[in-house]
């Protein structure tokens, strides 16, 4: 491990071993345990490797973890705002002790670097998630992933790197930390102004980042985030893509474009902070903080779980320290009279017409075909993106029912998979509890572990068939609100439709048909664990359709269902 000293951004910590130090690590990792990275885990170990979280040497031991949280400062008093944190099982964690070594790995088993076990502690990840995030609502995303998603352990160390995670796709734009500013040093860049986005860009974002780097008087960097984002987010291959495309808008030798591969937590100002010291490690000199940066939307509430300018004020706040210069900025809208974009408080509302496209309206246009305007994308990106959002007639789409046994969710479903093979026009698959539990989970049980497993799995099947322009329709019980969210996140991250369809049959008279003899044998005590009896069903509290098949037929029930598909644009019923 070699501390760089390179022109730009001060001491940068690579951590990985040469050559030589790395194959005897890997041949003694074998008698060590090991614990397979998630692709969260995957990120971090990667901006840990190359520097991209300098000074950091490993992942937070629990001192450092408590004054970040308390204070947003290592236990040395170095600034840093955010937890980088390696969770793991209590299972996995009850065989270390402190001076153990642990090898990650990646998803397919290859030993990405050592972790020399430091602390080891059960973390109150409920009060994390209000220190680094203002709240505890599940609708942030990064509390949902904190409290839903990750282990309750937490493993501290420094950690010795020796390979990095295998990327295949636009290799040319993965630069490191040191060759980005080695890059700076030979084309002569001094000044660099850094573009945080998670987005496309649009021509606003364009005449955004012109404005900057003449303020900054510097070069441009647009450092998009290719890791982990906001769910939902348009995949990283579309946006580089459109990326590659907005750069030759720029004049030549002028602007950079380059990957950052950063698994976002949405933390809003603490998130901008840290995008800061990160681009300081990369080199760069400045980076534009725009309104509501790295915000994740509104809460539970339908209220801004953020102020829009919140990133801006703390950034400023910790500039003498930082190292690198915020460039603020405000929205950028198209104002008529003048053709062009300007910020919107240099704008007279009352004497000019301001057009914008919010990106909920966008995203509407894209589903639907309809016409982009191009004084708001460029015509190249908006192609691009068409490619990956067709409109939703050829989108695929999981119909997910949801309900107690006995309520009639599998006869619905499979009056509606026949209503649309009858259509035809794309593959139906349906994808049934029973059915499910019989040919994909059959070495399940129904612990809530295996109950949340087996949905997981479905999940992942519908994801797949949305993805390829399928219908999946799913018809498990899924008695737990946050896996049917997981899979959700799942289906959308496909870039399909997600539909939740709760049928809301009440237990009396689930309990009446009792066709199985379920109920009768959960009354009797003879089934433990029956949802509805002696596990809770969390019904959903918004979901797209509910119906009661009390008083209403299957074939009723399933022409519902073919309503919403079409009002939701999926089918034409015409």
């Amino acid at each position: 491990m070699t501390d760089l000293i390179p022109p730009h951004g001060g001491t940068l910590k690579d951590l990985r071993l040469d050559a030589p130090a790395a194959a005897a690590a890997r041949q003694a990792a074998v008698e060590h345990a090991s614990w397979d990275l998630s692709e969260r885990q995957l990120c971090d170990l990667e901006l840990l490797a190359t520097g991209g979280f300098s000074p950091l040497e490993g992942f937070l031991g629990r001192a450092d973890y408590e004054r970040v949280l308390n204070e947003m400062r290592l236990t040395d008093g170095t600034l840093w705002p955010m937890p980088v944190t390696l969770d793991v099982s209590e299972d996995f964690a009850g065989q270390l002790s402190s001076g153990d070594r642990v090898a990650l790995r990646d998803p397919e088993g290859v030993i990405l670097a050592i972790l020399h076990v430091g602390d080891i502690w059960r973390p109150d990840r409920a009060a994390e998630a209000r220190a680094v995030f203002g709240t505890d609502d599940p609708a942030h995303p990064g509390v949902a992933y904190l409290l839903e998603r990750s282990h309750p352990v937490y493993l501290g160390g420094r950690i010795e790197a020796l390979d990095l995670p295998s990327h295949y796709d636009f290799t040319h734009l993965r630069l490191t930390p040191a060759e980005l500013r080695e890059r700076f040093r030979r084309s002569g860049w001094r000044r660099v102004v850094a573009f945080q986005t998670r987005n496309p860009m649009h021509r606003a974002h364009v005449e955004l980042t012109f404005l900057a780097a003449r303020q900054a008087e510097a070069n441009l960097l647009i450092h998009p985030v290719v890791g982990m984002t906001k769910p939902g987010d348009v995949d990283h291959y579309s946006r580089v893509r459109c990326y590659e495309h907005v750069l030759k808008k720029y004049p030549e030798q002028t602007t950079a474009l380059s990957l950052l591969p950063l698994a976002m937590r949405m933390g809003g100002p603490r998130e901008a902070l840290w995008h800061a010291i990160i681009r300081r490690n990369y080199g760069c000199t400045h980076l534009i903080v725009g309104r509501d940066h790295a915000g994740p939307g509104k809460g539970s509430d339908g209220e801004d779980l953020y102020g829009p300018y919140e990133a801006q004020a703390l950034v400023e706040r910790y500039s003498d320290e930082l190292g690198i210069q915020m460039v603020p900025f405000r929205m950028m809208v198209y104002v008529q009279e003048r053709a062009g974009y300007a910020p919107i408080d240099e704008v007279d509302e009352a004497a000019e017409t301001v057009m914008n496209i919010s990106g909920t309206e966008f995203r509407r246009r894209m589903r639907e075909g309809l016409e982009i305007p191009e004084w708001f994308g460029y015509p190249e990106v908006v192609t691009e993106l068409r490619k990956t959002f067709p409109p939703r007639a050829r989108q695929g789409v999981t119909l997910f029912f949801t309900g107690l046994s006995g309520s009639g969710k599998s006869t619905i479903a499979n009056a509606v998979m026949v209503k649309l093979m009858e259509r035809g026009g794309r593959p139906v698959t349906l994808l049934d509890g029973d059915l499910v539990r019989k040919h994909l989970s059959s070495e399940l049980g129904f612990s809530r572990e295996h109950r949340d497993l087996n949905i997981r799995r479905i999940g992942f099947v519908a994801a797949e068939i949305t993805r390829n322009g399928g219908v999946a329709i799913c018809a498990p019980i899924a008695p737990y609100a946050a896996t049917r969210g997981d899979v959700r996140e799942m289906v959308e991250a496909a870039n399909g439709g997600f539909i939740e369809i709760h049928v809301a049959t009440p237990l009396e008279e689930c309990e009446r048909r009792d066709r199985k003899g379920l109920y009768a044998k959960a009354r009797a005590g003879q089934i433990k664990g029956f949802t509805g009896i002696d596990d809770p069903y969390e019904a959903p509290e918004a979901p797209e359709l509910r119906i009661d098949t009390t008083d209403c037929s299957p074939e009723e029930a399933a022409q519902q269902v073919l309503l919403k598909l079409e009002s939701r644009g999926f089918i034409d019923l015409r």
